[in-house]
């Protein structure tokens, strides 16, 4: 019997009931770890000010705060997830599309799908039906639970990938979740279509058998030649790109006209994901995603729902991108989505494989909201403020290909450590100052765990900026600074991911004192906590999208600030960067060249001084 039981395969969710608790770390830790990294934005008197700050909080506010929230820890699995939620995603007001959002280029270019004219919808039926192939993994529970080495991750966030629909509330928004795996019973299969500003939608399931490509793709001709020479229609889902209390108002005022309105809502919220059948040709190449990554962030709002756990962007040119709203899960979950996809076209050289039959399967039905003068006012405003906003976001996303994580490793050097050091060179070289930096950690090995605050730019990545800038340093010198930093950096990350960082430690502290109507504490209110990031002033928000063909991006932190995201191939380091145009003191384009000479430079220092 032992045997048996062994062979059985892992399903998905089946450690979830034993994975430990989010810690909540010693209060003298975080607090002398927040003390070390303010240190490089900080002069000698400042940094005085800010430890005796630090002093009268640990002794007093602090310890009772800390208190409290050890009680909260032992009461909850996870006394992070729903503050977190809130504070980081439903509570806030900007549009979500553009500042919240993740998109990016799903990679399949580099190998079967070149861009090529008139492959769009046989395309896009392919993908479609790999995408229904995932869900159904999950659905079923078959989708293999990731680990680190031997420790099971948490999984919970792959349940929310599909059926999932952000809500706009007055204050708050909210999460709707619809999907349910097998055992816990039935779950919506209906995807939803959107072209030329109308929605439509049809059921990927018939008589229990996944719709094949054939079969989706005469739902989309059906669509396609529905719009084709069509006047638009109205746009609706434009709204989903406005200001979250404007949203909520004008979703009230759809459902007052017209309680059908609610129906088309619902259908859109609990519909597996939503595909957009978008007219723009991307011109991407391996080299350049740019225009790729540029029109999934900042593509046509009257074709995608900005509040959708997954919009699949199928362009015109045959190429693909997709963009989420970031509140139900973070990056990975998408990527290993996208990443099983890259793998499945590449494995049949992107042609469907199976039967050509096509089942007498219902039409695709149309969803048209009621809408009234007031609807067409504020779907005309929403568009006008998104596309203003999208005119401000620049983005650039190109390949550095003269090496990647073979000849980092071959060096015997962490490539995520390498290309964060580089980046924190290049915005020194190009700024003559540090740059307040967040690098995501995760932490997934806890129950409900999404991530942590990992800061890379310690005072070791400082003083060695600084090395790699002085004339009069010797590569010994560089070198060694340059080792310091790696160190820091590695200690930091591990500390993170083992749920030992600070950023959200103190977060909960000052959580606990806003919920009880105590004054904000004074650590807070010091010029110190956001000048070196804290409170979402990160300068430099940035993460690693991981190992594979996957890449996206996400606008800056602040006005003034860059997105830097970047994946690690074994010959190449695929980097999208955003900024601001509006903020004259940033260059996405500069800061790309700065980082590829950078890479260079450690390079070749890692090579001279034979590490």
């Amino acid at each position: 019997m032992a045997n048996l039981s062994e062979s059985l395969p892992e399903r998905t969710f089946e450690y979830q009931s034993s994975l430990p608790s989010l810690p909540v770390p010693s209060l003298e830790s975080s607090l002398s770890k927040y003390l070390d990294a303010v240190c490089p934005f900080a002069s000698e008197e400042e940094l005085k000010a800010t430890a005796d700050i630090v002093r009268r909080f640990q002794a007093g506010v602090g310890k009772e705060l800390h208190q409290k929230l050890l009680q909260r820890g032992r009461e909850k699995k996870n006394w992070l997830e729903e503050w977190w939620l809130d504070v980081a995603y439903l509570e806030v007001r900007i549009p979500s599309q553009l500042n919240v959002n993740f998109g990016g280029p799903a990679p399949y270019l580099e190998h079967c799908w070149p861009p090529e004219e008139g492959t769009q919808l046989q395309r896009t039926s392919i993908n479609l039906w790999h995408t229904l192939q995932y869900w159904d993994l999950i659905r079923t529970e078959r989708l293999h639970p990731q680990k680190a080495g031997k420790v099971p991750l948490d999984m919970d966030q792959f349940r929310m990938l599909f059926c999932t629909c952000r809500v706009p509330g007055v204050k708050k928004d909210t999460i709707r979740y619809y999907f349910k795996t097998e055992s816990e019973g039935p779950c919506p299969s209906h995807v939803v279509v959107m072209c030329r500003g109308r929605i439509f939608t049809f059921d990927a399931i018939c008589d229990g058998q996944i719709l094949t490509a054939p079969e989706i793709l005469r739902q989309l001709i059906y669509v396609k030649e529905c719009c084709d020479g069509k006047p638009e229609g109205d746009g609706v889902a434009a709204l989903t790109s406005e200001e979250r209390t404007r949203w909520a108002l004008a979703r009230e005022h759809l459902i007052n006209i017209d309680p059908h309105n609610n129906t088309i809502l619902e259908t859109i919220q609990s519909s597996l994901f939503v595909v957009s059948l978008d007219e723009t040709k991307t011109y991407a190449t391996p080299e350049n995603y740019t225009n790729l990554t540029m029109q999934a962030l900042t593509g046509n709002p009257t074709i995608r729902w900005g509040d959708k756990s997954y919009n699949s962007l199928s362009f015109a040119d045959g190429t693909f991108g997709s963009t989420c709203d970031h509140a139900p899960y973070d990056a990975m979950v998408m990527v290993s989505l996208i990443w099983y996809l890259d793998q499945q076209i590449k494995v049949t050289g992107g042609k469907w494989k199976g039967s050509e039959a096509v089942r007498p399967i219902p039409r695709p039905e149309e969803l048209v909201f009621t809408v009234d003068e007031k609807v067409q006012r504020d779907i005309s405003l929403a568009k006008q403020k998104y596309f203003e906003s999208t005119q401000d976001l620049q983005i650039v996303c190109y390949a550095f290909t003269a090496f990647g994580k073979v000849a980092i490793k071959q060096k015997k050097l962490h490539p995520d450590t390498f290309v964060q050091l580089a980046m924190q060179l290049a915005y020194y070289k190009l700024h003559k100052k540090p740059g307040s930096c967040y690098e995501t950690a995760m932490t997934r090995k806890f129950y409900h765990g999404r991530t942590e605050t990992m800061r890379p730019c310690t005072q070791e990545a400082l003083n060695w900026c600084k090395t790699m800038t002085d004339p009069t340093c010797d590569v010994e010198a560089k070198r060694k600074a340059m080792l310091l930093a790696f160190n820091k950096h590695n200690k930091l990350m591990f500390e993170a991911q083992e749920g030992k960082g600070f950023d959200r430690h103190l977060l909960g502290l000052y959580l606990i004192a806003k919920e009880e109507g105590r004054p904000t504490p004074e650590l807070f209110m010091d010029p110190l906590y956001a000048r070196s990031g804290g409170g979402g002033n990160f300068v430099l928000s940035s993460s690693l999208v991981g190992y594979t063909t996957v890449i996206g991006a996400v606008a800056p932190m602040v006005h003034h600030g860059y997105g830097f995201f970047y994946r690690i191939r074994d010959d190449r380091i695929v980097v999208s960067v955003s900024e601001w145009k509006s903020c004259h003191e940033t260059d996405a384009a500069s800061l790309f060249n700065s980082f590829s000479s950078s890479l260079h430079e450690m390079l070749h220092l890692a090579t001279t001084s034979q590490l």
